[in-house]
């Protein structure tokens, strides 16, 4: 049994640069691993593979049942291998934090394959996780250059609902120039767009803590740099909003791959 830790990644900057002939977005983006993560228990095996996952989310539950065509699984089929899984969820769904491509990279170094273009087949996402740490991500994502470490304190606002990304890129891509444009990431007027409760929540957020917060990736997850002294809050306390529960999460970025 291998047990592979799959940090979440953090988008420290987004910026869409273009569109390819087949849809797929341009990307030119800033992201570093997180030292929240979720954990890839794997068996090889010539049985029947067993496949398990338990949700510990550091926020409000949410349904932590998994298809046939969850990323972990892709993942098996796409390097050829059969493995009992366990799978310890802490990375919410739906929160722009890259859990399900994450657990795929923990799949992809598990066995072996850590080429960009390969990895970028199985989501934009995988190729960063794979390498972890911190770099500049272009292309679809199968561009992949590292950076300096970057270590910081960040806390994350967690709230109860998801955004679908696929419906904030078709929102982003109905928006004029200026409305895509934003200094840290372009899609955050499509993700406030796709989910209103995001605008009440960042503005809950602001008021209370004197903090600017930036949405991670397509969303859901609202962030911003500082430990819980210095924003007069407390991590795992919870924000009550009229559109559910925002849990506070406070950790650390990680400083470089497999820091």
């Amino acid at each position: 049994m291998t047990a592979l830790p799959a940090p979440a990644k953090l988008t420290w900057s987004l910026h869409v640069t273009g569109t390819r002939p087949d849809g797929l977005h341009l990307l030119d983006a800033e992201m570093v691993s997180l030292e929240l993560a979720d954990t890839v228990e794997l068996t090889e095996t010539d049985d029947e593979p067993r496949f398990v996952a338990v949700a510990e989310y550091p926020a409000a539950p949410r349904d932590a049942v998994v298809g046939d065509d969850d990323l972990v699984r892709r993942a098996l089929r796409f390097v050829g291998r059969r493995a009992h899984v366990a799978l310890v969820k802490r990375i919410p769904i739906g929160a722009g934090l890259g859990g399900g491509s994450a657990d795929a990279a923990a799949v992809l170094r598990w066995a072996g394959v850590t080429d960009p273009a390969l990895a970028v087949t199985l989501g934009s996402d995988v190729p960063f996780c794979v390498a972890g740490g911190r770099a500049r991500v272009r292309g679809v994502g199968e561009v992949v250059e590292p950076l300096e470490p970057l270590v910081r304190t960040v806390t994350l606002a967690l709230p109860a609902f998801g955004v679908d990304t696929a419906a904030c890129y078709r929102a982003f891509d109905a928006l004029g120039p200026r409305e895509r444009q934003h200094p840290r990431n372009d899609l955050s007027h499509a993700a406030e767009l796709v989910a209103p409760a995001l605008v009440e929540v960042r503005r809950l957020l602001e008021a209370r803590t004197d903090a600017g917060f930036v949405l991670a990736g397509s969303g859901s997850t609202l962030y911003c740099e500082g430990d819980p002294i210095g924003l007069g809050v407390g991590s795992g306390e919870v924000v009550e909003t009229r559109w559910g529960a925002v849990r506070l999460l406070v950790t650390r970025t990680r400083g470089a791959p497999g820091a």
